[in-house]
């Protein structure tokens, strides 16, 4: 770093113990981190006894595990991280909501209290909270220096054993009586599909070929039961959720994800645009065409707010070629996989996941 408005004059790091600093600085302003996350958690105690330092949700009701580095060794932060997600991976909604209250209660202050939703909805600009929390998490290393062992590990348990871990280090540079933060992260935040040795890397980029990856929510608002009974793919209950499904266009091949563990469990060609889910029409038993919300779904939730054109479900029409249930869902280490609702794969990872779909679903090139 080097201040340029009166000569060049290089910026040093100052020698100041900033990870005493970080874990505040990082509750009062998670964004220096990331815009995508909100802090529910401060020294929160797993079944263990031991203290997670910052607990995180993101946009898509992931939980984010943040670890500082501070005096422990390599071996020692990425055991204590990963002992960390597996008490993570058990926290269901309720005691999310548990989490962020005593959050609040102990580091709110004066603030009147909110709940979780209301949270949500302030930090992300009025976005509704998933209905489904925690179907996956990550895990996040912070340090004010990153060491070469550390990078290393966090580098194969991502690439090697499909691993959603990263870390993120910042330093403090003085100019005078100024301080700056810096912040670098090893593993791309935003990019954090898994990787396996006999499939590309995640650096690889190609042409977009074409297939589009779709992520199919289960929970309340969709089940792929009726997905698959009725043909059709959807997403909503947020303007950013609606307009993602919403580029899909009539002829487009789509291959769907389940996340949180499941895996791929369908590709079809969409047959129609995404409409709000009050004007999607399906023959019912008799042959009549009637509407989706009338044509006995097992969804219970899936009409909510079906009048509001920002938080309506919308659904758009796909001839499956090949659908398996959720408990026979493909996933493998090295496959193509997105937080985003509908995505134009240009990883090298997405023909290889195709390529690997077409065998195990037994569809001719």
């Amino acid at each position: 770093m080097w201040r340029i408005d009166s000569g060049l004059a290089r910026i040093e790091p100052t020698t100041m113990n900033l990870e005493e600093r970080l874990e505040s600085m990082l509750a009062r302003d998670i964004s220096i981190a990331s815009p995508h996350w909100m802090v529910i958690g401060r020294q929160v105690p797993t079944r263990w006894g031991k203290l997670i330092d910052l607990l995180c949700i993101d946009i898509q009701g992931r939980l984010i595990v943040l670890e500082l580095k501070r005096d422990k060794t390599e071996r020692e932060i990425v055991a204590q991280t990963l002992d960390y997600g597996s008490h993570v991976r058990t926290i269901n909604a309720d005691e999310v909501r548990r989490i962020f209250d005593k959050y609040q209660k102990a580091f709110a202050g004066d603030a009147p209290p909110k709940t979780i939703e209301q949270a949500f909805a302030a930090r992300f600009k009025g976005q509704p909270m998933p209905d489904e929390l925690n179907s996956s998490h990550e895990l996040v290393i912070v340090a004010a220096t990153l060491d070469a062992a550390t990078e290393r590990i966090v580098q194969y348990l991502a690439d090697e054993y499909d691993v959603r871990i990263k870390a993120v280090f910042f330093r403090v540079f003085r100019d005078g009586e100024r301080e700056y933060l810096t912040r670098a992260w090893l593993r791309d935040s935003d990019a954090m599909e898994a990787a396996d040795s006999p499939a590309p890397t995640a650096r690889e980029r190609v042409p977009f070929n074409g297939e589009y990856y779709v992520n199919f929510g289960e929970g309340d608002h969709r089940r792929w039961d009726d997905a698959v009974k009725f043909g059709f793919v959807s997403a909503g209950h947020g303007p950013n959720y609606r307009d993602a499904i919403q580029r899909l266009e009539r002829g487009n091949r789509i291959w769907v994800n389940v996340p949180g563990g499941t895996g791929y469990v369908g590709v079809g060609i969409v047959e129609d645009a995404a409409v709000p889910v009050k004007e999607f029409m399906v023959k019912n038993q008799q042959g009549q065409d009637v509407p989706l919300l009338e044509a006995g779904i097992v969804s219970s939730n899936m009409g909510d707010n079906a009048d509001d054109p920002d938080l309506s479900e919308y659904v758009a029409r796909v001839k499956w070629i090949k659908s398996v249930p959720l408990s026979e869902g493909v996933r493998e280490p090295g496959f193509f996989g997105n937080q985003n609702c509908v995505a134009e794969p240009k990883d090298a990872k997405w023909p290889y996941t195709i390529d690997r779909l077409k065998q195990r679903f037994g569809i001719p090139e």
